[in-house]
């Protein structure tokens, strides 16, 4: 199944300018753990919850003065919407992430997948799966 059926579309953004403290806002705001920073409608970079811990707090930076561009990881792996569930979790895995922004043939940010939506996906396979074998099994 592609990633455009299965990626959410209400991406959390910002652009790079923004302070964190504004970025921690939104987050919490919008009950999401990252945002995805663009230029435009192209992604350049990702802050999570964890950037700001180990990067602003733990580095002691001044969060109304830190941008997100001082923090956001830049070397951003992005997937594209035509993709499916097994290339997105061998990219996650490649490059030791939890958040793929989805773009279109354009570059453009179109949704995001994250591990948590790919195991809720699993899950409710399973269940399914379920189903199916104890329709089928005898009687104990």
């Amino acid at each position: 199944m592609p990633l455009e059926n299965l990626a959410r579309s209400d991406v959390v953004t910002a652009h790079e300018d923004e302070s964190v403290q504004e970025l921690a806002t939104r987050m919490d705001e919008s009950r999401v753990g990252s945002v995805v920073i663009t230029d435009g409608n192209e992604p350049i970079g990702i802050v999570t919850d964890r950037d700001l811990a180990v990067r602003v707090i733990g580095d002691e930076m001044d969060p109304t003065e830190a941008t997100a561009g001082d923090v956001m990881s830049g070397d951003l792996a992005t997937i594209k919407e035509t993709d499916g569930f097994y290339q997105a979790t061998e990219l996650m895995s490649d490059h030791g992430v939890r958040r793929l922004p989805v773009c279109n043939d354009d570059n453009e940010l179109v949704g995001i997948i994250t591990s948590d939506d790919l195991n809720e996906l699993l899950a409710d396979e399973h269940m399914q799966f379920s189903d199916v074998i104890r329709s089928q099994r005898p009687e104990y």
